[in-house]
């Protein structure tokens, strides 16, 4: 069962530890503007490159708005990851959003 957190909780665990933070947006929209720290991992490609993410990290899974985070989280959490759904995504980040 995936967990699930808001864009404040997030941004409560990022002033407070490391996180590991994975954007499944693609890669254009990942440049155009993301939340800082977030390392890029599109939804298009992540059946093909999941392995790249170490099984024994927690990862919060971001994308715009939620879906395809949820879509990622369902995926991974099938895989045997450790994955938390962040609901609202970069759009209800409050924020600097790198480029």
């Amino acid at each position: 069962m995936t967990k699930n957190i808001s864009i404040a909780e997030l941004q409560d665990l990022l002033a407070q530890a490391r996180v590991h933070l994975v954007d499944v947006r693609e890669a254009d929209e990942f440049a155009a503007g993301h939340v800082p720290g977030a390392v890029n991992l599109p939804l298009s490609e992540i059946a093909g490159r999941y392995t790249e993410l170490a099984t024994d990290k927690s990862y919060h899974i971001i994308c715009q708005m939620g879906g395809r985070s949820a879509q990622a989280c369902a995926f991974l959490d099938a895989q045997g990851y450790h994955v938390t759904n962040v609901n609202g995504g970069t759009a209800a980040w409050t924020g600097f959003l790198e480029k």
